[in-house]
């Protein structure tokens, strides 16, 4: 929701004590305030509960940990040099300790949803505006329990606001979640406008974006059941959707790239966001100070970035042994444009050494092996590094193979090439022709070189360019609807509709604005696919392809039951760990520990 107001803090009382170890310090020592249903009797407090739960989402949603949770331990991603919590990525010992986070923010604002729906059926507004009011509340409570079931299976499903706290809890089945999510996402969709609307501005919840998670529910549901209905159910949704776009104000721009220009953060492929912003009044942070990492901070653009400011020596040169060497002077400085380098998750390069596909590299050979006619490797990956420093090499400096000296000329020469193929002569020259910068083709990229992610970069942080970002973090876009849609027509039988609505995907990522009309005629043609095409395979790779790095491929694997069989095929740093039991993410122990009273609350099997 784009905030046009402060948000103002309140501590809603949990079904097990708040289920955080903060919260449950501050309630036992330091009380503060306690929330009653009168609360919830006026738009005010109805609106403040609302607002609290969207900020709560900032919690989760461009924060490092749940990032990892997202996308590390997958076909996609391996593990940065700087990777924190490793074991997401290797799965071995993987513990409550590395998943708990959110959980503990998910229940508190169930809760608080629970208040607004329970006793805000009779706040004094208009009677269309009241029910929007209660379709966001439905809509935020299902969009916590979808994320809680997906990762966790059997949960406590709560639906009524609980003043009193217990150390009595239980877990309800999945297929009783379920139903309280595509129920809550029906009656929201009802209810919800088509097109934002004040107070809920920006990239709130509507009725679209109601539909669409509905549709993902029951495509979710039907992969665990392999319920046909489920499945037709997503696609008839999907489609719907796509029918009335021009309604809903939602289409894909032209160009790949230019849904992740910052310009058009709010535009019509965007459907739902969690807002961020420099203005000290809504902001969650000190402008201009810099920050190391927090809840509700925006963190995104620094995660998929390799250490280009430390390891970018003008004569660094190959070891005998065929590693990198960083040697000489940087050629670049940190700066805004190009992020500050976390190094804690990359692109999955690496060969593999076995199997079935022995010498095939996941990111290069399988999900973006055709990046002439398909733009979204370029688009998604940064591949070169114009000089932001003047850097001056002699002839005979350490190391300097070109035999040449020149200085660099900051914004025309090239740094750094990180280029997707082969360079004869790489670092220092490309073929025969002396380079100014250096060259790391794929052969030299470790878990300290590798393309960074350029999605997510926000160039704006003028202040401090280590400030997190303030671009919204974009969770939803109108092209999953496509592949939604094309993934239900799957697994219903009906390859012709799957290949229709991921050629709509594929054919979009064929233009390129640097192509004439004849380049992008023949590009459409290479990308479009046929029913035989289609396989499960194919659509994940589609999903790489469209979605590296957006929070989604742990959930893709885990929806599709694949995460086994892909980890294994494709990720070498975790497929001796992971197990079956790893389908599901280890109940928090703090949420184990707190259950006393009555029967003891479980744990996940395998943890």
């Amino acid at each position: 929701m784009k905030l046009h107001k402060k948000i103002i803090s309140y501590i809603f009382l949990s079904s097990t004590m708040l289920l955080c170890n903060s919260c449950k310090k501050l309630l036992e020592e330091h009380p503060q305030a306690s929330i009653v249903p009168s609360f919830f009797n006026t738009p005010a407090g109805v609106l403040g509960g609302i607002s609290g739960v969207y900020n709560d989402i900032r919690s989760a949603w461009g924060t490092e940990g749940f990032s990892a949770q997202m996308v590390a331990g997958t076909d996609e991603h391996l593990a940065g040099a700087s990777a924190s919590g490793i074991r997401l990525y290797t799965y071995n010992g993987l513990n409550s300790s590395d998943v708990e986070g959110w959980w503990n923010s998910a229940y508190t604002d169930i809760n608080t949803l629970n208040g607004v729906l329970q006793y805000g059926q009779i706040i004094d507004l208009a009677d269309a505006t009241r029910k929007q009011y209660l379709a966001q509340a439905k809509f935020l409570r299902a969009f916590w329990y979808f994320h809680l079931v997906q990762s966790f299976g059997d949960v406590p499903l709560h639906t009524t606001f609980i003043t009193v706290p217990s150390q009595a809890d239980s877990r309800q089945s999945v297929a009783d979640v379920y139903k309280q999510i595509i129920q809550d996402l029906t009656d929201a969709a009802v209810d919800l406008p088509a097109t934002p609307t004040a107070p809920f501005l920006g990239k709130a919840a509507t009725k679209p974006v109601a539909q669409y998670l509905l549709a993902k529910a029951y495509l979710t549901r039907g992969w665990l059941n392999n319920t046909q209905a489920d499945f037709q159910q997503a696609y008839t949704i999907a489609a719907d959707i796509i029918t009335n776009k021009a309604t809903y104000q939602l289409d894909l721009w032209q160009d790949y790239g230019d849904a992740f220009n910052p310009i058009n953060d709010y535009g019509k492929e965007t459907m739902f966001v969690s807002d961020h912003s420099s203005d000290p009044k809504y902001g969650q942070y000190t402008v201009g100070g810099g920050a190391a990492g927090g809840a509700a901070q925006n963190l995104t653009p620094w995660f998929y970035i390799w250490n280009y400011p430390s390891n970018s020596g003008i004569n660094s040169f190959v070891n005998g042994s065929g590693a990198l060497v960083n040697s000489g002077s940087s050629l670049m400085l940190r700066d805004a444009a190009n992020g500050r380098p976390y190094v804690r998750t990359r692109p999955n390069t690496v060969v593999n050494s076995s199997g079935v596909n022995a010498g095939k590299r996941y990111i290069l050979d399988q999900a973006f092996v055709n990046r002439t006619s398909d733009s979204r490797y370029d688009n998604t990956f940064q591949k070169v590094w114009l000089s932001n420093t003047t850097v001056s090499n002699t002839a005979g400096a350490a190391n300097n193979q070109r035999g040449i000296g020149y200085t660099m000329t900051q914004g025309v020469d090239t740094a750094i090439w990180m280029p997707d193929v082969e360079v004869t002569g790489a670092p220092q020259f490309n073929g025969a022709v002396p380079f100014k910068g250096i060259i790391i083709p794929p052969s030299l990229w470790t878990n300290s070189y590798f393309p960074s992610v350029k999605k997510f970069m926000d160039p704006s942080r003028g202040a401090n360019f280590n400030d997190p970002s303030t671009r919204p973090v974009v969770i939803y876009r109108f092209s999953d609807v496509y592949l939604i849609a094309a993934e239900a027509a799957f697994k219903a039988g009906d390859n012709i509709s799957a290949a229709n609505m991921l050629n709509v995907v594929r054919q979009r990522a064929a233009y390129r604005k640097t192509n004439t009309a004849t380049q992008n005629a023949a590009a459409v043609t290479a990308m479009t696919i046929t029913p035989a095409n289609v396989t499960l395979d194919f659509i994940l790779d589609e999903r790489s392809r469209e979605f590296y790095g957006e929070w989604q491929r742990w959930l893709d694997l885990v929806r599709t039951r694949s995460l086994v069989t892909r980890v294994k095929a494709w990720n070498p740093e975790a497929s001796p760990y992971i197990k079956d039991f790893h389908m599901l993410r280890p109940i928090p122990q703090t949420q184990i520990d707190r259950v006393v009273e009555g029967p003891a609350f479980p744990q996940n099997f395998g943890y």
